[in-house]
């Protein structure tokens, strides 16, 4: 029996989506991909990748914060 992973899905889906050009999308196009980012931004979130990335970002907001001052 083949198992996909929906976050693996939904990435590729999103890979492809955003390889289109911005000018051929319409704003039906836009919402739905921004309604896709986010189902893959809710399932990642409690994973051991979405952790990561959210340790990566505020390390990088950290240091941007303090390079600023």
């Amino acid at each position: 029996m083949l198992t996909i992973n929906v976050a693996v899905l939904l990435a590729i889906i999103v890979f492809f989506r955003l390889r289109r050009r911005t000018q051929a999308r319409s704003r039906n196009e836009e919402r739905t991909t921004a309604i896709i980012i986010l189902a893959l931004g809710v399932l990642l979130a409690p994973t051991a990748v979405g952790q990561g990335i959210v340790d990566i970002l505020g390390q990088l907001a950290s240091g941007v914060t303090q390079a600023s001052r």
